[in-house]
Order: structure tokens, then C-alpha cells, then sequence
């Protein structure tokens, strides 16, 4: 199957104003925290211009999205969760990068797919979802890649759904299934009915996953699930959690093991350690009974190397 047209050349120019006037209140994520972000930051620490760290190939995503050239990988600073083991906590917390507007993030998609990308894909970038769009429809004729909207699950409904025509392909971690675990680590409460409303809006819009001659993904979803440090049987109840929610055939899995010490991580006894072998079987073997599709990590892939460099490369002029 050749890729076809993206699904967002075919919809219609959301209105520029209305999408702008939501920073001003801004309820984008579940925090709705309502603040004014033209004048202010909100929860995810972004004011109401878009701000990168950092525009790449990504080779090290999973091979229907990075293909063998890679992902045209845009991070965005700022965000709504408050992971304390994050492995980006440079741009997430501490919220280094650069503001451009939207006119720049067009162009940077653009380079993006000129320089080889096989797909384009906006990480953790909720919190700009207006100029996101923005972008898109200024491209969108001259685009052929998919889009993909990388995320970290905790999602509103109602913002994924200003995302229907724009995103091809959707990859949003699965974190927790328990509030107790979620508020813990990530701060977020009600994570999981949360996420799974979210996914279930993304797998409304995309349908079950198709891909290209190529082997890209150019419709889907793909949930993420990174195993951490004595929380497997958490991990195992998000699996099954999802096989009975879910029509397995609507999605794939990406079970990751590659959970590293990160930022606050390293101060607290039960994360302040990699994963083991037997943590991370026993949730794969539990994958593998309820008959997912998808994809696993090897341990090897809990390397430090794999973090990309936030140095403001392919963002700024």
C-alpha cells in the first residue's frame, strides 16, 4: 500500500483567532489551570508562543515511525505532567529552548521532511496543540509524511478532538493504572480514565493501524508503556485493563524497558534503579498471553546515549 494523501490536506483551516484566544484560559490539558498564558505561564510552564529544544532525525523511535531514515522529531518545552524520573527534564521542568511562532514551526516541518524524515512527529506538545494546527494548515498541501502526535497519555478529550484531520498517527504513553502511582510520580490525578478516554478518541479518528509499502505507520495508534522499578504489577493491570476496554486489534503496544534514574528519580529508594530482567519478562509475558501486537525494547535500550542533546539544533535560524 502506497501512503496516501494526509488526512489533515483534506480538512478545513481551523479559525486562527479562536484557536489563539485559548491561551488566555487555557484549559488544553486536565489541569485546566484556566491561567492566561500571553501573560503568564500555566501549569505546563509554557507561555502562548510555541518553544522547542530541539528539531532532528530521530532514528531510536519504533521502526514503523522511524523507518530507516528517522522521525523528523520536534521537541517542545514545557509540560503537563510532572514525571520525576523524566530523561527530558531539561526541557520538560526546567523548561529550556527557544520561542518561535507558528510561521517558524511550519517551516521547521517542512525541513524536516526535505531532510529525509519519513514521518513528522510533535512530542509532548499539548500545550501548544493552537499553533500546532496552525502550522499544519499553512503546509499541509505540500506535506507527504504522516503526522504523528507523541504524548504523555494524560490528555483532554476535548483537545485530542481539535487534532481530528490534523494527526495520522497518534503515540501516547500508558504510564499507571493506579491513582496512588500516577499522583506519586507524575502528579496526576485520575491518570488512567484520563488516558484511556483520551486513546479512545485517537482510535476513533485514526482506525486500526495501516501502514506503507515502506512499513510507516500512516494511521493509528501505538500506546507506549514504560515498565519502572517495582510497579510490574501495575504494568500488568494496565495491560489487561486494555484488553478488556479495547479492541486489541485497534491499536499496538510498545512495551518499553529502557527506564534509567533520571533527575529526581535518583533520590528515591524504589526508582533509584534500572530495571530488572524479571520485572520487565513478567509484564512481556502478560502482553504476550492477551495476544497484543506490537513491540518490545531490550534491556540494552536503557542507555543514557539515547537521550537526545538539547542544544536548540534545527529550531532556531
Amino acid at each position: 500500500m502506497s501512503i496516501n494523501k494526509i488526512s489533515s490536506k483534506d480538512s478545513g483551516n481551523k479559525n486562527t483567532a479562536e484557536l489563539r484566544h485559548m491561551y488566555e484560559e487555557c484549559t488544553l490539558c486536565p489541569r485546566k489551570c484556566h491561567a492566561d498564558r500571553t501573560k503568564a505561564v500555566g501549569f505546563c510552564g509554557a507561555r502562548s508562543r510555541p518553544r522547542l529544544a530541539k528539531a532532528m532525525l530521530h532514528k531510536w523511535e519504533e521502526p514503523c515511525i522511524a523507518g530507516t531514515r528517522g522521525s523528523g522529531a520536534i521537541f517542545f518545552s514545557g509540560c503537563t505532567l510532572k514525571c520525576i524520573y523524566c530523561q527530558n527534564f531539561d526541557i520538560s521542568h526546567d523548561n529550556f529552548g527557544a520561542d518561535i511562532d507558528a510561521e517558524r514551526l511550519a517551516d521547521i516541518v517542512l525541513e524536516l521532511q526535505d531532510s529525509g524524515a519519513q514521518t513528522v512527529e510533535f512530542i509532548t506538545g499539548t500545550q501548544f496543540i493552537p499553533d500546532i494546527i496552525y502550522a499544519l494548515d499553512k503546509v499541509k498541501h505540500k506535506l507527504d509524511i504522516p503526522t504523528v502526535f507523541n504524548c504523555g497519555g494524560y490528555e483532554s478529550e476535548d483537545s485530542i478532538k481539535l487534532l481530528d484531520g490534523y494527526i495520522d498517527v497518534y503515540l501516547p504513553d500508558i504510564k499507571y493504572f493506579s491513582d496512588e502511582l500516577a499522583f506519586k510520580y507524575s502528579g496526576a490525578p485520575h491518570y488512567f480514565e484520563t488516558a484511556a478516554a483520551a486513546v479512545h478518541e485517537m482510535i476513533r479518528q485514526t482506525g486500526k493501524p495501516q501502514f506503507g509499502d515502506d512499513g510507516i505507520m500512516t494511521k493509528g495508534v501505538i500506546i507506549r508503556h514504560l515498565v519502572l522499578p517495582n510497579c510490574r504489577h501495575d504494568s500488568i493491570r494496565i495491560m489487561e485493563e486494555l484488553a478488556a476496554g479495547f479492541d486489541k486489534d485497534s491499536f499496538l503496544i510498545s512495551l518499553m524497558s529502557q527506564y534509567t534514574p533520571f533527575y529526581k528519580a535518583k533520590e528515591i529508594k524504589e526508582l533509584s534503579r534500572r530495571l530488572t530482567s524479571l520485572e520487565y519478562d513478567s509484564v512481556l509475558r502478560r502482553v504476550e498471553e492477551l495476544g497484543f501486537n506490537g513491540f518490545m525494547q531490550e534491556k540494552s535500550s536503557a542507555k543514557e546515549e539515547y537521550t537526545p542533546v538539547f542544544d536548540l539544533s534545527g529550531v532556531v535560524d
